[in-house]
């Protein structure tokens, strides 16, 4: 299910006349039913809306004057989300004649022909304080505050992002929370400046407008919007013609596959860090901890300790937070158990409050093996929108490779990759005459959608990142790890990660130290097993000075490692 919250504005949209109406009230009381909640935004007072809605405990939350104040129907509980405007600013605006004045908890509300008294008054006295305008009212509350920040503080309460929730308002105070929401609609009554900015605008006026976007709503979940609200769609990359290819955010899910080397987590990071920047939810199911370091994320579990389903369960909870399940404390053969064990908790979640929003499993190959019994159960169409990293598409769980709608072969054989999906899955794959690799381009291919492989130039990340960070770090290189043998092959140290590499070069014998140092095995081990060329180059001239001791040399080797990685103590 798309859409688990209707957040609705009241005068103007719900109510008609001060009164919530009749087609309002029987369309909010069939919500519940459908499994979702429902949230009253206005700009009354709280003791107005007592006074005039009966029906309160219809909603879930009351959010009142204009995002200043929180109610809870059910609890009767009240709680303030701003700070009100001192006194003096209330009487400096009787004094000047502002009649009415209505004074909340936080607002202050006046007719807007008093519009220049109450500019002219916040000037004179050295206020902080925003006015909004609504229809013939004009509304003076702190900076910042609006039906938007109110409804984001009763969606975290609610357990549900943004994304999960769809307005509907009237006015130009309903701006805010409209565009804030997934989905914005506005009745047929609502002002033009509402209506152009709006994702839908609804035939039927007030309530009855209401009542035909939740019949729509429970009916098929707004599906003719799904992918056509612009704003959410995410960019991935561009064609060779310079047209963007983005893709929606909600209903794909997407294999990023190619040989080792080659950039897949680099573009995976690119589209974890656009989806986290439109708030999406993602949660990165990271084997070698290969995305520790994205920001901001929350890194689970380290070398040492495997992390719990509970902890991962507990963190997603909030829909601010984002996670990296570190799985490098976990032995290979144990890592696919762990998967089966957490992704029926992750789908009961997403069943209750749609998040996480995107689940990156990368490895996929390991996690997801072709023969795995478990593999009908955790099929990535119950889980909604998630994205599968391997080196090896024809490795992976036929049962999990049908599902996949879009996919991005990275590296210097994309045809070969794309055929070894496509023979995996039962697809039929028809390539392009002259489509070839070309370096810095992965070759996409939309199957769901019937569109032949293409070449695009993937969105780069904004910030660098370092390739398997902790992997490298802090994992195990297996047949990549490096031996410290000495000139007479009498040791056979195996350094598997970084780490273990700065701790026996501090330690091992100076004749073993040089005698790898001068053969410039080092830059050779982390250019070729450890894949970065940075490191290696600055590396190589410590291993050509002659007018080095061999103490200084360690200290230089060790000081380039622990400043480029973040070594465990």
């Amino acid at each position: 299910m798309r859409y688990l919250a209707l957040a609705v504005d009241y005068d103007g949209t719900a109510a008609s006349e001060d009164h919530l109406s009749d087609a309002a009230t029987r369309a909010i009381e069939r919500l519940p039913a459908s499994g979702r909640r429902a949230v009253l935004l206005t700009g009354r007072r709280l003791v107005e809306l007592f006074a005039l809605c009966p029906q309160l405990r219809l909603f879930d939350l009351v959010v009142a004057e204009n995002g200043a104040v929180l109610y809870d129907p059910r609890r009767r509980e009240e709680t303030l989300l701003a700070t009100p405007p001192p006194e003096r600013f209330i009487q400096q605006l009787r004094a000047r004649g502002v009649e009415p004045l209505e004074v909340g908890k936080v607002v202050v509300v006046a007719h807007e022909r008093h519009r220049i008294i109450i500019h002219e008054t916040i000037r004179e006295l050295g206020l902080e304080l925003q006015v909004i305008y609504n229809r013939s009212s004009v509304m003076v509350l702190p900076p910042g505050v609006n039906k938007a920040s109110g409804l984001a503080v009763a969606l975290r309460r609610l357990g549900l992002s943004r994304h999960e929730a769809i307005g509907i308002g009237d006015a130009e105070n309903d701006y805010s929370f409209i565009r804030y929401c997934e989905c914005g609609a506005a009745v047929a009554n609502a002002v033009d400046s509402l209506k152009e900015s709006a994702d839908l605008v609804t035939q039927s006026p007030n309530g009855r407008g209401v009542a035909e976007l939740v019949d729509e709503l429970i009916k098929n979940d707004l599906k003719r919007l799904e992918g056509k609200i612009d704003r959410h769609l995410v960019m991935i990359g561009t064609r060779e013609d310079g047209s963007a290819v983005r893709i929606p955010p909600y209903g794909h899910n997407i294999l990023i596959a190619g040989p080792s080397g080659c950039g897949k987590s680099t573009v995976t990071a690119g589209i974890v860090e656009r989806l986290i920047d439109k708030t999406y939810q993602v949660c990165i199911i990271d084997p070698e901890g290969d995305y520790s370091a994205l920001r901001p994320v929350i890194a689970l579990g380290n070398h040492r300790r495997a992390p719990s389903a509970n902890e991962v369960l507990s963190i997603l909870e909030d829909p601010v937070l984002n996670l990296s399940v570190n799985l490098l404390g976990l032995p290979l053969e144990d890592r696919p158990f762990f998967f089966a064990q957490l992704i029926p908790s992750l789908q009961a979640m997403r069943a209750r409050n749609g998040r996480p929003h995107w689940i990156i499993l990368d490895e996929a190959h390991h996690m997801l093996p072709q023969f795995w019994g478990h593999a009908e159960s955790t099929m990535p169409r119950m889980l909604g929108e998630t994205i599968l990293v391997t080196v090896h598409p024809d490795h992976v769980s036929p049962a999990m490779l049908a599902a996949v709608d879009i996919v991005f072969a990275i590296g210097p054989s994309p045809e070969d990759t794309l055929r070894k999906f496509a023979n995996a899955a039962g697809r039929q794959l028809s390539w392009p005459e002259g489509l070839a690799y070309r370096p810095r381009h992965a070759v996409a291919w939309f199957v769901s959608h019937g569109i032949p492989p293409f070449l695009m130039r993937p969105e780069p990340t904004r910030t660098e990142r370092i390739r398997h960070h902790r992997k490298y770090a802090e994992g195990d290189l297996r047949y990549h790890s490096f031996y410290f043998r000495g000139p007479d092959g009498r040791h056979n140290l195996k350094a598997q990660n970084l780490a273990v590499f700065c701790q026996i070069a501090a330690g091992i014998d100076e004749a073993t130290w040089m005698y790898h140092l001068r053969k410039n095995d080092y830059s050779r081990w982390i250019r070729e097993a450890v894949r970065d060329p940075w490191l290696a180059d600055h590396i190589e001239p410590i291993e050509r000075r002659p007018d080095l001791s061999p103490q200084q040399t360690r200290d230089l080797v060790r000081g380039l490692i622990c400043a480029r990685y973040t070594l465990p103590e």
